[in-house]
């Protein structure tokens, strides 16, 4: 018996972008669906049960960020945002908000499809009964990252933090002392070659630091002109 397709909910409401985003994708044998709104992806949702969401920011009504908020409080759904805003600020917020990944308009194809293959690959491993069966989990004075269950306590208590900056944080923490380019981190984290944009591992470096402070047995160190590290004091 044939696997069932993986389904994408594509959420834009330029119903051209919406319908080619839709065509690409049906040619790699993803099953789509395409809405024009917040308020129906958030409907979708629960009636079509997507695997992903593309998820376009502006919306009329409910936004994207609005969106990716609301869908975050209740579910790891793989969302990944696409705009034709290019500042820092939107991609920073959206990041903020939950997003795995984020796109600009216009955008290539194939990329369009590496992304969504990469993201659902990551998902699927996170899934997966190997992965389940030993808890990943790192332990350092008044810090535990849990990447099983997607929890971090700090000082003794939970602490909110959105999937990519989990999993950078357990990447770093279980690689004590060592110095890991932002290319490697793009690479290991986002699972491809994220043409070249590493202002995305300082972004989530940045907020993983407002988060957490240096701890006297510990810190996110940055290593100048190369990329960071979470280095232990021995």
């Amino acid at each position: 018996m044939p696997a069932a397709k993986q389904k994408i909910l594509i959420v834009d409401d330029d119903a051209n972008i919406a319908e080619l985003i839709a065509l690409y994708l049906t040619k790699e044998c993803y099953d789509t669906m395409t809405v024009g709104d917040g308020e129906a992806a958030l409907e979708a949702i629960g009636t079509y049960k997507p695997d992903l969401m593309i998820l376009d920011l502006m919306l009329p009504g409910m936004d994207g960020y609005q969106v990716c908020q609301t869908v975050r409080k209740t579910s790891q759904l793989p969302i990944i945002m696409l705009s034709a805003k290019g500042e820092v600020f939107d991609k920073v917020l959206g990041l903020k908000m939950g997003a795995d990944d984020y796109m600009e308009k216009p955008f290539d194809a194939k990329e369009l499809v590496a992304r969504v293959e990469a993201v659902l690959r990551r998902s699927r491993a996170e899934k997966s009964p190997a992965a389940q069966e030993k808890e990943k989990r790192v332990d350092y004075p008044d810090l535990s990252i849990n990447l099983t269950n997607y929890s971090v306590l700090y000082q003794g208590k939970p602490l909110e933090m959105p999937p990519k900056e989990l999993e950078l944080l357990y990447f770093l923490a279980s690689n004590p002392n060592r110095v890991f380019t932002r290319e490697q981190l793009l690479d290991q984290i986002w699972g491809y070659e994220y043409y070249g944009d590493t202002r995305t591992v300082d972004v989530h470096i940045k907020r993983i630091r407002e988060k957490i402070s240096d701890h006297t047995h510990w810190r996110i160190a940055t290593i100048w002109s190369v990329g960071y590290k979470f280095e232990v004091m021995e």
